[in-house]
């Protein structure tokens, strides 16, 4: 299904399939409306990532004032990355991207969380109820900067009330 481009949505850009997974996880929620996001074709490499959105998406948020971007990555243990791809976005268009990231790869969540699908609906309910339960997982509990601001800004029009 796609987004209605004139209304507020989101679109998701996963760095490898595990990620695409829990975002079409997430997507599945009962409660989200799923005509308010899309999750892309998967991206190969974290690099990648910020190149494709660089090249793809930039205009297009630019002409769709009420479209957010995330972009999901693996950090590989590798802090410095997230500040690398931090840089590279437009400062114009910082308020409406988002950058989530597994600490290691999302494959070291499965044991404590289950399948993909699983932990895109458990990030979703948390998002909903404003827990931290999956979030809080240690692999994922750096991401609460970013989740707060999805809580301020994209949960609102992303879940049915």
């Amino acid at each position: 299904m796609s987004v209605n481009r004139y209304q507020p949505h989101v679109w998701v850009l996963p760095v490898d399939d595990a990620n695409r997974q829990i975002a079409n996880g997430f997507v599945l929620d009962p409660n989200v409306q799923n005509y308010r996001i899309q999750v892309l074709d998967v991206v190969d490499g974290w690099n990648e990532v910020i190149k494709r959105f660089l090249s793809d998406h930039v205009a297009g948020m630019e002409k769709y004032e009420t479209r957010y971007m995330i972009l999901v990555l693996d950090l590989d243990d590798r802090l410095e990355r997230l500040e690398q791809v931090i840089e590279r976005v437009p400062g114009h268009l910082t308020g409406r991207v988002f950058i989530l990231r597994a600490l290691s790869e999302p494959e070291d969540l499965k044991p404590d969380l289950g399948s993909y699908e699983t932990i895109g609906l458990a990030m979703a309910r948390d998002c909903r109820e404003q827990t931290a339960t999956t979030w809080g997982h240690d692999l994922l509990r750096h991401n609460q900067g970013e989740l707060e601001r999805l809580r301020q800004i994209v949960v609102p029009f992303l879940f049915e009330h």
